[in-house]
């Protein structure tokens, strides 16, 4: 088979991937590789499901917008898509004093990368939210959430095939060599010069 784009990995990075290049570019021909049997089957099946909120990471920096931008397309897929999530928020808790500075700084720099609906909240709302749990203080997230990336990912592989895209699985790319100069005559020609190899 002949392909203008080939993404291997069918994991949600490379699905993702694949989904936005075929949208922007429908008249190429795109295929996912993927070596194993069902897609999503390693890292993006076997993670925590947790949307981040973007607290952690340095105000300005492109990791603070991306995890903030994300989040909320993340949720607007889902809501487009019927997948189901679960927006449960998440307490950050100090539970000694010395930890109540460090506490605010991460708040500071929460507001600073704009996550949304951020607030400190003291020992009695706390308990009010998780009754498991004691702190002093605590910086509330509530637009944190879970979702099951696989299902995201077994998404993105149908947005892909519906635009036209073919995935390959049972196709572990062994190597990729540029293809042997032939006359433009010839019937491989040059128009596809790399050579994918699987293990087959």
């Amino acid at each position: 088979s002949t392909f203008d784009v080939a993404v291997v990995g069918a994991g949600i990075v490379g699905l993702a991937s694949a989904r936005e290049l075929v949208r922007r570019h429908p008249s190429l021909a795109f295929a996912v590789l993927e070596k194993e049997k069902e897609l999503a089957h390693h890292q993006s099946g076997h993670n925590s499901g947790v949307i981040h909120s973007g607290i952690y990471y340095k105000p300005g920096s492109l990791k603070a917008k991306l995890c903030v931008q994300g989040a909320a397309l993340c949720y607007e897929y889902c809501d487009q898509k019927g997948i189901p999530y679960k927006q449960c928020g998440k307490l950050i808790v100090a539970v000694e004093q010395d930890e109540i500075p460090r506490l605010k700084a991460l708040y500071e720099r929460g507001l600073q990368n704009n996550v949304r609906g951020l607030k400190l909240i003291g020992a009695k709302e706390i308990q009010a939210k998780e009754p498991f749990c004691r702190g002093l203080m605590a910086l509330d997230s509530p637009y944190t959430g879970i979702v099951n990336y696989k299902q995201v990912a077994q998404s993105y592989a149908e947005d892909f095939q519906e635009a036209g895209g073919t995935i390959l699985t049972d196709f572990e790319v062994t190597n990729m060599e540029m293809a042997k100069e032939s006359s433009s005559e010839s019937e491989d020609g040059l128009k596809y010069p790399v050579i994918v190899r699987n293990s087959k």
